[in-house]
């Protein structure tokens, strides 16, 4: 009989228990910086809890009309989970880079400055991914472009583009990432719990269209 190859879906464990505590500690704080209400207060746009749908990315910060505003947003977002797989990485190995990734992604959804009301984790989602595996990153942010130019709806993006990821990990070899997609498309799908209702009743609004 020919065994069967069963993928690796995690890192083998390397660095230390307190080192990955004290990484996931570290990340989760970099990624609960609120960035969309500090460049909506820095470019005078008001409180952004209190525009649109209150939501911190920068979807909601575009809907006060100030694109640079939002731009800067969307990329200081996704910095938050690369840089801290970076770090991670550079000093310990790849699990604690895994592990960085997941807690900055999980300061932006729940940080504790905001009462753990926080972001829908698309920009830093993406952001961990292209540090983590480039190709899988790069994939991800393709499938929400093709999706948001065929459909119009940016949530319906972000949906599609988090639950393939895992299937790109595996198919572009990156087996040892592919549980940790699974586990953001979760809850990227959480979060976008309201959406995916209006998606379901026809209600979602179309890009461009408010």
């Amino acid at each position: 009989m020919i065994p069967m190859m069963i993928p690796a879906l995690f890192p083998d464990l390397i660095s230390s228990p307190a080192a990955l505590l004290a990484t996931a500690l570290l990340a989760y704080l970099l990624g609960s910086v609120p960035f969309g209400i500090v460049i909506a207060r820095l470019f005078g746009l008001g409180d952004l809890r209190q525009i649109g749908s209150g939501n911190i990315g920068a979807t909601n910060v575009l809907r006060t009309g100030n694109k640079p505003a939002a731009a800067l947003t969307l990329v200081l977002d996704a910095a938050k989970g690369a840089v801290a797989v970076l770090i991670a990485r550079a000093a310990l190995g790849e699990d604690a880079a895994q592990i960085a990734g997941f807690a900055a992604f999980l300061g932006h959804c729940f940080p504790v400055w905001l009462g753990f009301r926080g972001g829908k984790g698309v920009a830093t989602f993406l952001g961990t991914l292209i540090a983590l595996a480039w190709p899988v990153g790069l994939a991800a942010c393709a499938t929400w472009l093709v999706v948001a130019a065929l459909l119009r709806i940016s949530s319906l993006a972000a949906l599609v583009a988090a639950a393939t990821a895992p299937v790109w990990a595996l198919l572009l070899g990156h087996d040892t990432l592919a549980a940790l997609c699974a586990a953001l498309a979760v809850l990227v799908l959480l979060r976008h719990r309201p959406n995916i209702e209006r998606l379901l009743a026809g209600t979602e609004p179309r890009i461009g269209k408010g």
